[in-house]
């Protein structure tokens, strides 16, 4: 999971809740310190067990040139309800879900994180969502695989979880409960993570819909191969990775680029969160494929974002 090295909210970002047609999604909104809005707007998805606050490095630097960002946690986590029924964490709900947020927001650049790239491709291939521009970052074009599977595997065997339906919602939470307490904490602690954000990472893991965190993982598992078809969308693309990715391995990432047509950005030192590892040089990497993206179709209207 993506962990934050601070959870203090940049000047200009703000928690706020994004209500759409499917239901109301938390957020944390970005705007310039003057409040005028020149770029066209982005939305950022994160991965599976992160949440709104992985983008919190780069939040303000990305507002800061002129636009207005929003990063969301998706239906079930962290402080997002899941949906009403389990087929509310298909990846085609998911897909919708996300289409959803950004005809409330307008955003017209759409960004994913590892699973959350899963997703948007979702959004972009249903036709339900119109944006100007897709990126993937440290994502992949079909199934985890290598020891980040295997990993990831065995926490579905931990919680009971490796076949079949999910067990009890309550019985599920106990095992997370005890994974988090066994496996994720004492890892965090050995990895010299400081208190508060073990603290947050404790409530972020909690928090999640744990249905949701089974039938994710199992997506991310069997995921389908759909390069073919997203690189039939007409719309610009960055495919961006740490040169350590340590999920979908860099070499993966750059075929998928080259598949897609894509532009493709390798950032030096960084491993699966480039924007918590070297948020910088992923803040400037983003802003330059947005402006490049917005330069060939015009500029856009200044706007109000208050």
């Amino acid at each position: 999971m993506s962990t934050p090295t601070s959870l203090e909210l940049p000047d200009g970002v703000r928690p706020a809740t994004i209500r759409t047609t499917r239901g109301s999604f938390a957020a944390l909104d970005a705007v310039p310190a003057s409040g005028v809005c020149e770029r066209e707007t982005a939305l950022l998805v994160p991965g599976y067990t992160g949440s709104k606050e992985d983008f919190l490095s780069v939040l303000g630097q990305l507002a800061d040139r002129g636009r207005r960002v929003v990063a969301i946690d998706m239906r079930g986590q962290y402080e997002t309800p899941g949906p009403a029924q389990d087929d509310g964490f298909s990846p085609g709900a998911l897909g919708a879900d996300i289409a959803a947020v950004i005809e409330a927001v307008g955003a017209r650049h759409l960004l994913g994180h590892s699973y959350g790239g899963l997703v948007v491709r979702e959004a972009v291939l249903g036709a339900a969502a119109a944006v100007g521009s897709l990126t993937l970052m440290s994502s992949g074009p079909s199934a985890l695989t290598g020891p980040r599977a295997a990993e990831l595997s065995g926490v579905l065997a931990a919680l009971g979880a490796a076949y079949g339906s999910a067990p009890d919602p309550a019985e599920l939470q106990a095992a997370i409960g005890g994974l988090w307490r066994d496996y994720l904490e004492p890892q965090a602690v050995a990895a010299g993570v400081q208190g508060p954000i073990i603290a947050f990472l404790a409530k972020r893991m909690l928090s999640n819909d744990p249905t949701g965190l089974v039938l994710m993982a199992r997506h991310i598992l069997t995921a389908p191969d759909r390069t073919a078809e997203l690189a039939r969308a007409q719309i610009p693309m960055l495919v961006l990775y740490g040169e350590n990715d340590n999920s979908w391995s860099p070499d993966t990432q750059e075929d998928m680029a080259r598949r897609l047509g894509a532009r493709r950005v390798c950032i030096p030192g960084a491993e699966h969160s480039p924007a918590v590892e070297a948020p910088a040089t992923t803040a400037a990497a983003l802003t330059q494929f947005w402006d490049a993206a917005e330069a060939t179709r015009g500029p856009a209207r200044p706007r109000d974002a208050g």
